[in-house]
């Protein structure tokens, strides 16, 4: 399996310009995946440089990069600050994170992330988790599917959603992507079935591997970790994370807004370095995916 076949780098060149490395600075690529981010940073290092990687899944291990200003974590990313600590760097010259879901991931049937396969409902990126889409479609009660769905699905029909499904598991755990497609047919319409479904399976995983805590999480810790000047490049995928990073990266909050000085003026700990990226056309073609991947990048002050 090669590199471009686990996970094709979205907006690779642009991500990584945005950190405007320093050749012999030390970088984190919190997302590595596929290793396609990390191998592009190595390749402006020069043998003073470092790059940590960060993955908490087992199969992305497969593609550590043989390399000695190289160290592959296998953890999940809200614990950057840690063992960056735990490897003796307290600050850093660039971080950058990919949070889509790698194509990888999607590919591998079993892994229950595709809409596309028959599959056991799985959707961890962390096969030692215990939550998993199982647990959420079979244990959770009706107020609490309604509020993932409606949150992390922007799915109008939520309610109905989530009452169809716990009137169909009164007669049996839903096991398979499959039984899960036949318990909400009605909502899906041939002509929107495949953006409905998708819509459900997001709201499903981004549950399951609590990504929006683990998002707070680490943008939280980005500040303490970058050193004065230092650059993040953030690549989103939906709007919830767009939206996170966006509020974080300008005003250093998520919700409510920045104390003020009596002049009006309130201090934040970044900047935002020139203004929304999105893919070109012709990288939408080659890659589908990357159609809705939108990069910020910003600084530290």
């Amino acid at each position: 399996m090669t590199t471009m076949e686990y996970h094709n780098p979205v907006l690779l060149k642009e991500a990584v310009d945005g950190l405007d490395v320093n050749p012999n600075g030390v970088y984190v690529d919190v997302t590595f995946g596929g290793g396609g981010h990390s191998r592009e940073i190595l390749s402006r290092l020069d043998e003073n440089g470092r790059l940590f990687a960060f993955d908490q899944d087992q199969d992305a291990l497969k593609n550590k990069i043989d390399d000695d200003r190289f160290v592959l974590i296998h953890e999940n990313f809200r614990y950057v600050k840690r063992f960056l600590r735990f490897h003796g760097v307290r600050q850093v010259d660039g971080v950058l994170a990919d949070f889509g879901v790698s194509s990888h991931q999607f590919d591998v049937a079993e892994r229950g992330f595709s809409t596309r396969f028959e599959a056991n409902l799985d959707m961890r990126m962390n096969q030692q988790n215990e939550l998993s889409a199982f647990h959420v479609v079979n244990e959770y009660d009706e107020e609490g599917l309604k509020q993932v769905l409606l949150q992390y699905g922007e799915l109008r029909a939520a309610p109905a959603m989530a009452r169809l499904i716990v009137e169909a598991r009164k007669n049996g755990p839903i096991v398979t992507s499959g039984q899960l497609k036949e318990v909400l047919k009605k909502f899906l319409s041939p002509r929107y079935e495949n953006k409905i479904l998708a819509q459900i399976y997001q709201a499903i995983r981004i549950e399951v591997n609590q990504e929006v805590e683990v998002l707070k999480e680490f943008l939280q810790q980005t500040p303490e970790i970058l050193k004065k000047g230092g650059r993040l490049s953030f690549i989103s995928y939906h709007s919830l994370e767009d939206r996170l990073v966006k509020r974080f990266i300008r005003n250093g909050m998520f919700e409510g807004e920045p104390e003020r000085d009596m002049f009006g003026r309130f201090e934040v700990p970044l900047k935002k370095v020139g203004g929304l990226i999105v893919p070109t056309e012709e990288e939408i073609k080659k890659n589908n995916r990357a159609r809705s991947a939108k990069l910020r990048i910003a600084k530290k002050l």
